[in-house]
């Protein structure tokens, strides 16, 4: 259920984006379906070996990005199959995590759960994020497939986790614990959606010659520009290691309950932070985007939360194994 949800949810992914990228004005938007995405230098192929600009020029039409795909009448959209994909991923983690600390937890109610409510969440927020647009024509944008944000997921998913928790009679601090590397993960795999898709995550233009462009993407640009969900699907799986590596050492006895939490908001803020001055987002909060005000509000979270924890003792052995289901 969880999939198809997800897939049709992405099946339009992307309408938001292309109203921030006109604000933004900082790309070049080229006709859907006029061309096909090219990495680096395959657009350019002036000065090049005629051997190396033909290889370039045959890579260039090599079709790397998906908006949909079409299954006889059936049309599915990449975003929310890999969105559909990161909740799996979440869910072997989770499930992983929760068998190294010997916890008898339904792994696949609090992914369900909290995968749905994230959804909803992350929409609302997007919404929010420009109410006058919203007010407008309220319910055509309240019940619209396009524009989802993560800082929304993240807060209703925290609420949800902690309802769920109450449930299953488990620390909301361990609760959270657990969910940390799931989420961190689960975040990357999300953002080869948006790339696959060519939604318009992508970030400013550039000449490095990684620079990629979408001119057959949902929101389409015939500009070499950064492509940051490949960056942040890069700092998702390095913070998800770390993460995992605290959690070996909490299980040990060394950590008390809340710091791989706080690691979590502390991490994922900065990657975000610096990650937005190469996207597309407008700034409105003193030259900052709204995301990197967030961003902030994360960081600081998460230091609270390990200054709280720094007195905290060592958990004893019986506690090791939190409360059972």
């Amino acid at each position: 259920m969880i999939m198809t949800l997800a897939a049709v949810w992405g099946k339009r992914k992307g309408g938001g984006i292309v109203q921030r990228a006109k604000k933004a004005g900082q790309i070049q938007a080229g006709k859907a379906g006029a061309g096909l995405p090219a990495f680096g230098g395959a657009a350019k192929m002036t000065g090049l070996p005629r051997r190396v600009s033909a290889a370039a020029g045959r890579y260039s039409r090599k079709r790397i990005v998906y908006p949909f795909i079409h299954i006889g009448p059936v049309t599915l959209g990449t975003y929310g199959l890999l969105v559909a994909t990161a909740m799996l991923v979440a869910f072997f983690v989770l499930r992983a995590d929760f068998r190294r600390r010997e916890m008898a937890v339904d792994a696949e109610t609090i992914i369900g759960v909290t995968g749905i409510v994230g959804l909803i969440g992350a929409r609302v927020y997007s919404l929010l994020e420009t109410p006058k647009e919203f007010w407008a024509n309220p319910w055509p944008m309240l019940f619209s497939k396009m524009g989802f944000t993560w800082f929304g997921a993240l807060i209703t998913g925290m609420i949800t986790l902690w309802l769920l928790a109450r449930h299953y009679r488990v620390p909301m601090l361990l609760m959270l614990d657990c969910a940390s590397p799931a989420a961190a993960i689960g975040y990357g795999v999300g953002r080869i959606g948006c790339l696959i898709s060519g939604d318009g995550d992508y970030g400013t233009p550039t000449s490095l010659p990684w620079g990629m462009s979408f001119p057959n993407g949902i929101v389409p640009t015939t500009q070499r520009v950064h492509p940051t969900p490949i960056y942040e699907f890069l700092g998702a799986v390095v913070i998800f290691w770390i993460l995992w590596q605290i959690g070996a050492g909490a299980i040990a006895g060394r950590r008390a309950y809340g710091r791989i939490a706080g690691y979590y908001l502390i991490l994922t803020g900065i990657a975000r932070f610096f990650v937005e001055f190469i996207r597309l987002n407008p700034r409105t909060i003193y030259g900052l985007t709204n995301a990197q005000a967030v961003s902030i509000v994360s960081v600081v979270l998460g230091v609270v939360m390990l200054l709280m924890l720094r007195s905290a003792p060592p958990l004893p052995p019986k506690q090791k194994a939190a409360a059972k289901a």
